[in-house]
């Protein structure tokens, strides 16, 4: 009976919730029609977290840009998008490409399109896009030499050495924007590159601080969709279908109207159907309500999940025993159904990469050389004794300096399947005598703390949604450890005290390979053109990864993202191919929308 009342009570909150956040036309504040749609105006209705003014703003290559994750490829789009069933790639502000050669990949361009303020769409917009992301020092352009107008539908790619990953770095990871906003600055760096001068160089650092203070008007777009500034709010934005647009006669929607929020502000959206999609981590209890409501829920993989990240410049925690010890004391099982029932998997390979992709990338003997970390609480206690640990009369561990194994694990409040997965963790690491408390903080102060090494604990991701596991190396071994890697915080340099991340050595020694550089090994995994040399390395890495547990990898992720259906029908039947694209890499959502498989319910 309680949890009837409990139900009622909470469908009522949201009922109301809903109703004081549904959309208004755009430029106008007055409350919309009852079915949540302005009448005669068909709309999306999606959810994406963002920063309203002031703090966010139009400079969408910078931190607090009003991008919108999987939608960004409706206002500025990549040249492709990739399909994962058959490898192939779909066209978006490209035609078709092709390697002219092993180290030159040459991108034909859509022909006619043009940018929302007029301005036609051109190489020129290519080439200066990525001599944007050179000022910012994109991980793109440590495989790049040159970016160069052949004509103005022609682009040539110049790879400092042949690669099998640069089609993904270069035709989906950098999204294209328009010359008319950005070519000044752009033309600027051509004129530092000229003159010699590199990131290291006042000029360049100067540079850089300007324009990340440069705050354009509005965004301007090639795709068929533009935020409309006045519509931002803290809970809300509407996006204006641009009728001059390339995809304009494709797409079916008049315009979106996204919900601003993490789980807890766009669950009661969902269960009174105002959101039409939604990717954001539900917990189960919430995912059978959806399903009570007759929602269906779609189950993608996401080739990555949720992690502990250890500080390694805490003692006892560099000694990869105790980071042994403590994959052994947890039951990712357990973990993984607390946090997403079924749509998280416990992690199997605990290599770094995708359950998924391993036997596309790793030998036989490299996966039975793997150690699967299986739930052992004998395993972890006897690999803590033998380095000298002690339990005291708690039953909490005493590393080998007579300090007592307590720590905190930080986990961003809002995200209720890794605040889940966090409590699991911590509950099972302090029964075996690891003593864990978790702290919730703001999602937003996460990388922030993660970057600075300013944790003990913290829960972050493994790996990427990317079918080449280098990818997911690189989040793995580089992304939070800056001072090692110079990648993943602001000040992006070698040894930087202010952001030292994780402070895991990429200079290793280990059982499983010997002596190792991972800063070379991952730039192996990507180079040349030969996959199986590639398999080799990464056959490497993964057991380097297996051994030294720079984090500890808990579950794998898959969707859980309900359809309510309530204003968008259309979508593909279960079983598709197009749902084994990862939902946030290569959204199969904004696929289905521009090509206008998706359309306004009732048609």
């Amino acid at each position: 009976m309680k949890k009837r009342i409990w139900l009622a009570l909470f469908l009522m909150v949201a009922l109301i919730i809903s109703a004081c956040a549904a959309p208004a036309p755009a430029g106008d504040t007055a409350a919309p029609a009852d079915d949540g749609a302005a009448a005669g105006v068909s709309e999306f209705h999606p959810a994406w977290p963002y920063q309203p003014p002031p703090t966010g703003h139009f400079n969408t290559f910078v931190t607090n840009g009003l991008t919108l994750g999987i939608y960004q490829d409706l206002m500025e789009p990549s040249l492709f998008m990739y399909m994962w069933h058959d490898a192939s790639w779909v066209p978006l502000a490209g035609e078709s490409w092709e390697w002219t050669d092993d180290t030159t990949l040459t991108v034909h361009l859509i022909q006619g399109a043009q940018w929302s303020d007029g301005s036609p769409f051109t190489s020129q917009d290519v080439v200066d896009t990525f001599y944007i992301s050179r000022l910012l020092s994109q991980t793109v352009w440590n495989f790049l030499s040159d970016v160069q107008a052949v004509d103005e539908n022609t682009v040539n790619f110049i790879l400092n050495e042949p690669s099998t990953t640069v089609p993904r770095r270069v035709l989906r990871d950098v999204r294209i924007r328009a010359s008319s906003v950005y070519g000044d600055f752009a033309s600027r760096v051509r004129d530092l590159v000229d003159a010699g001068k590199t990131k290291e160089d006042d000029e360049w650092k100067s540079l850089i601080q300007e324009f990340n203070e440069f705050r354009p008007e509005e965004m301007v777009v090639l795709g068929p969709y533009q935020i409309d500034p006045a519509s931002v709010t803290e809970s809300q934005m509407i996006l204006n279908k641009v009728e001059t647009s390339y995809w304009a006669d494709t797409v079916q929607f008049d315009r979106m109207v996204n919900y601003n929020g993490e789980t807890p502000v766009v669950t009661p959206l969902v269960l009174s159907g105002d959101v039409d999609y939604a990717t954001h981590g539900f917990p189960p209890a919430t995912e059978r309500e959806f399903i009570s409501q007759g929602y269906r829920v779609i189950r993608p993989p996401i080739y990555r999940g949720g992690a502990i990240l250890v500080n390694h410049k805490i003692h006892p925690l560099e000694m990869k025993e105790v980071r042994q010890a403590m994959a052994y004391a947890m039951n990712r099982e357990e973990n993984a159904f607390i946090t997403l029932a079924d749509s998280a998997k416990p992690v199997v390979c605990m290599c770094g990469f995708s359950d998924n992709l391993v036997d596309l990338w790793l030998s036989e003997d490299v996966q039975s050389a793997l150690n699967p970390y299986n739930y052992d609480l004998e395993k972890a206690e006897e690999l803590l004794t033998s380095i000298g640990f002690t339990r005291d009369d708690d039953g909490v561990w005493i590393d080998d300096e007579g300090n007592r194994m307590e720590y905190e694990l930080k986990v961003a409040a809002e995200y209720a399947d890794n605040s889940a997965s966090a409590e699991n963790a911590a509950e099972q690491l302090t029964n075996f005598g690891i003593k864990t408390t978790v702290r919730g903080i703001n999602f937003q102060q996460m990388p922030i703390d993660a970057d600075e090494g300013n944790f003990e604990l913290i829960f972050r991701g493994w790996g990427t949604g990317n079918p080449h596991p280098q990818f997911s190396f690189e989040i793995d071994f580089t992304r939070y450890n800056s001072y090692f890697s110079g990648v993943g915080s602001t000040a992006g340099a070698v040894g930087s005290v202010d952001n030292p991340g994780m402070y895991f050595d990429l200079n290793v020694s280990t059982e499983s390979v010997g002596d190792a550089n991972i800063v070379e090994l991952l730039q192996a995994a990507g180079t040349g053109g030969d996959i199986e040399a590639q398999k080799e390395v990464v056959g490497q890495l993964a057991l380097i990864y297996n051994e030294l547990l720079p984090q500890i990898p808990l579950y794998e992720r898959y969707g859980n993202n309900p359809v309510p259906s309530r204003f968008a029908t259309g979508w593909l039947p279960e079983g598709d191919p197009i749902y084994l694209n990862s939902p946030y890499a290569d959204s199969f959502v904004v696929l289905q929308i521009l090509d206008g498989t998706l359309r306004p319910a009732g048609q």
